[in-house]
């Protein structure tokens, strides 16, 4: 009995959804675009989440000399001496101008025409993230300033914690940002369905005389509205999986493309995202339909 109502419900809904299929899009195209929007949010956010966890992993502590100074032992002793040190490597200020060439091509000839090299040198100390201790780490750094032949000691650790920063602001906008559009998706689903079964009233009126229940008559309507759910759901993921491969080829290899285009939705990002616009289309169908009788 159960089998035959959920297959009545479902052949109604679709035969609603083929009638009214013009208002029947107005929903699956607020759902696709709003899921859209929150799916390419969901990229970014963790793009970005594994970009930083890689460069955290990879920073490093770059302790600048001063013109003409040399590295003692005793800095190259207080450089290697705490537990957290994986390795310690000089640069001279060649090497530091072939880099600045290397990595910025555009601006190549700033450091280029100079009498004396215009960059200075350095050592840049490896460190595990996972060894440091927080307050002996900054106790560390403030030693290294009181050498007489360093410059500067730059702290990779300062530019990644205000990328994690900048996460958590992109997380809470995110969220905020699909929730409203969400929500938006809900309310436009429930006037859809709402619409649909005043279309229908009449026969609704007649199911209702010859004994028909609420779930009976209610059920298809549900169903209607989980299924333009389910459409806006798989329509956001393929907009965003055609976008994702279009975008690929053409975007240059920087870590602002390894952000936009990283990696596409894992197979459980890709099940939430259809599940998700599949219940804001049924939420939206139970909204419209409670209030009063159909």
């Amino acid at each position: 009995m159960l089998l035959r109502a959920v297959i009545y419900f479902f052949r109604e809904a679709v035969l609603n959804l083929a009638r009214s299929w013009k208002i029947s899009l107005v929903a699956v195209s607020t759902i696709a675009v709003s899921l859209f929007i929150g799916g390419a949010l969901a990229m970014l956010a963790g793009n970005l989440r594994r970009l930083v966890a890689d460069w955290q992993r990879e920073a490093k502590v770059i302790v600048y000399l001063r013109p003409g100074a040399a590295a003692d032992g005793a800095l190259q002793a207080a450089l290697r001496q705490p537990p957290w040190v994986t390795g310690v490597t000089a640069v001279s200020a060649a090497e530091a101008r072939q880099r600045f060439e290397r990595y910025f091509p555009s601006v190549a000839e700033l450091v280029r025409g100079w009498g004396e090299e215009p960059l200075p040198a350095s050592l840049e100390v490896a460190f595990d993230p996972e060894q440091v201790d927080a307050r002996a780490f900054d106790g560390w750094l403030q030693r290294l300033h009181a050498f007489p032949q360093v410059g500067m000691v730059d702290d990779d650790r300062d530019w990644v914690r205000e990328l994690q920063g900048m996460l958590r602001v992109i997380g809470v906008v995110g969220v905020s940002l699909v929730a409203a559009l969400v929500l938006g998706a809900v309310f436009t689903t429930a006037s859809v369905i709402r619409l649909t079964a005043y279309l229908y009233r009449d026969e609704i009126g007649i199911m209702r005389l010859v004994g028909g229940t609420e779930l009976f008559v209610r059920g298809p309507f549900y169903v209607e509205g989980f299924l333009q759910g389910l459409l806006g759901g798989a329509a956001a993921l393929g907009g965003l999986f055609l976008t994702y491969r279009l975008l690929v080829p053409r975007t240059p290899q920087t870590w602002v493309a390894g952000a936009l285009t990283g990696d596409f939705l894992d197979a459980r990002g890709q099940v939430l995202l259809v599940a998700v616009g599949a219940l804001a289309g049924l939420a939206g169908a139970v909204a419209s339909l409670r209030r009063e009788e159909v």
